[in-house]
């Protein structure tokens, strides 16, 4: 027997359009107490004609519960898969979210499972855009997953590139096994993933290693002591790794930045969830809520901590990463994608995120050029004369989008509500008459989450090369940091009753102060 029904779903938390799909049944053997269903998920491949597509779905049954095969890389509510998956199903009414990163259209449905027979359900993906083709690829910066799922997780979150976080304090996946031959792993053309990445998280926060040799020794780390900054200064001097401040409000944040080691900070991070937020700063510095209400609150005070290093003249990329493995995050839902003007190779991936040429993203995709350069580039009139930015965009998302805004030194200078989607879109031209720097982003319209596109910064340079340093920016990581050295002096605690150690901890954040105070004095 056999019989057509049609799958639909309204908008909801998600921003998901309607979809009608045929799924076919047949009877199966008469009395089982189970049914059973065919998932395929179908793209458009090389040749433009559908093929099996790798995914990620979110598959609830009727009791609201998320489904989570065995076998296959799962976290949460939900799991992945090469695109096609055959589930045994007690009867009921189940849902789904099929996705593939934000390049590809997001596709939802309904089906229902009835004893002794098997629904065999295709669901299409679209593509929004191609961003390799353009020479964007992206990667995630905080993984936690097993690193026997990466390929198909990279595959399947259509990722480009991810170092696994391997070691994380005392926790270490090499705790028992040997050290790997091979650090780098590269699936296919343009797809990578490295093992030797470690979390250094402690009382002043986390810090992110990336492409080490060998994993820190954190084992016998306390809450405060030893200072982060030893491994820090460890880690770059021995292993030269890149090191990421895994989010700005961390209070030890101004410190690491003042050893200039870090590489990159992140701004889409673990707090912004696909379907909500952690509404909190942890045990970093807290927000001011009534200034930043939930449930945007964090996600704006991040950037505007970001925007106060651009002001002190500090320029440094930002970076975003999910947290999968410990938050609900799937793989890859905050990203950076990174623009390469050759093919993709994973040295060349950090260089370019070096260089600033890149946006971060949970959601919507924001392509920017100001001038015909790339976001990182300097732009610059030596003789004095002023300049005028003229900015290109496109802008790709499965969700609405609330607003496009142009952040000078800051501050919105421009915004354009309820943009067009896909198309290209002209900005005013933004005039500068003395240095400073500006950056696009993009908010969608998502009452839920925090979900957003942001640029990395321009640079303007108008006469003798400079970073314009803004005294109110400097004075507030001064204040930053003086109440976190009076928090290590106070211990309330007592984790550091030994008064040598007590002074090596505070020592980096005494040296952060002196590195303040000299900006201060180039401070207009």
């Amino acid at each position: 027997m056999s019989g057509t029904l049609h799958l639909f779903v309204s908008r909801g938390l998600l921003g998901l359009s309607l979809l009608c799909v045929t799924v076919l049944t047949r009877a199966e053997a008469p009395g089982a107490e189970v049914g059973s269903v065919r998932l395929q998920i179908v793209g458009p491949g090389e040749s433009g004609a559908a093929e099996p597509m790798p995914a990620r779905v979110s598959l609830s049954g009727p009791d609201g519960e998320p489904v989570l095969p065995p076998g296959l890389p799962n976290w949460r509510d939900h799991f992945n898969c090469d695109g096609t998956v055959e589930l045994d199903l007690d009867p009921g009414s189940y849902a789904y979210v099929v996705e593939r990163g934000p390049e590809f259209t997001r596709s939802a449905g309904k089906f229902m499972i009835e004893a002794g027979k098997r629904v065999d359900l295709t669901v299409p993906l679209e593509r929004l855009v191609d961003l390799p083709a353009l020479g964007w690829y992206s990667g995630e910066t905080h993984v936690h997953r097993p690193p026997s799922d990466l390929p198909l997780l990279l595959r399947s979150e259509d990722l480009h590139l991810a170092p696994v976080l391997t070691v994380w304090n005392r926790t270490s996946y090499w705790r028992d096994r040997p050290l790997p031959d091979q650090r780098l792993l590269e699936l296919e053309p343009g797809r990578a993933y490295h093992l030797m990445a470690c979390e250094d998280e402690r009382r002043g926060g986390a810090l992110l290693y990336f492409n080490l040799e060998r994993p820190l020794d954190l084992d016998a780390d306390g809450p405060e002591a030893p200072s982060p900054v030893v491994h820090l200064r460890e880690a770059v001097a021995e292993q030269g790794a890149w090191v990421d401040v895994e989010k700005p409000f961390w209070w030890d944040m101004p410190t690491w930045v003042a050893t200039g080691h870090v590489r990159s900070i992140g701004i889409a991070h673990n707090h912004m969830w696909r379907l909500g937020v952690l509404d909190n700063e942890a045990w970093g510095r807290p927000r001011d809520r009534d200034q930043y209400p939930p449930p945007r609150g964090n996600g704006l005070y991040t950037q505007d901590i970001y925007y106060r290093l651009l002001n002190c003249g500090l320029r440094i990329p930002p970076s975003a990463g999910s947290a999968s493995g410990v938050l609900p995050n799937p793989v890859g839902y905050n990203r950076v994608f990174v623009h390469l003007d050759a093919p993709f190779s994973y040295e060349a991936w950090w260089q370019g995120l070096a260089e600033g040429r890149s946006f971060v993203t949970n959601g919507p995709l924001l392509v920017v050029s100001a001038n015909g350069e790339h976001p990182g580039s300097v732009l610059q009139s030596p003789e004095g004369e002023p300049v005028q930015l003229e900015f290109d965009v496109q802008l790709w998302s499965n969700d609405p989008i609330e607003a496009i805004e142009v952040v000078r030194d800051g501050q919105v200078v421009h915004r354009i509500d309820d943009p067009d989607l896909g198309e290209p879109i002209r900005l005013d031209a933004l005039h500068f008459d003395q240095s400073g720097w500006c950056l696009v982003r993009a908010i969608a319209d998502v009452p839920e989450t925090f979900r957003f596109a942001s640029t990395a910064p321009f640079s303007i340079e108008v006469g003798e090369p400079r970073r314009p340093v803004h005294r109110p920016d400097v004075e507030y990581f001064l204040r930053w940091i003086d109440a976190r050295i009076e928090a290590i002096e106070a211990d309330p605690e007592g984790l550091l009753t030994d008064p040598s150690v007590r002074q090596s901890v505070l020592e980096p954040h005494r040296e952060a102060r002196q590195f303040f105070e000299r900006l201060l004095g180039q401070a207009e």
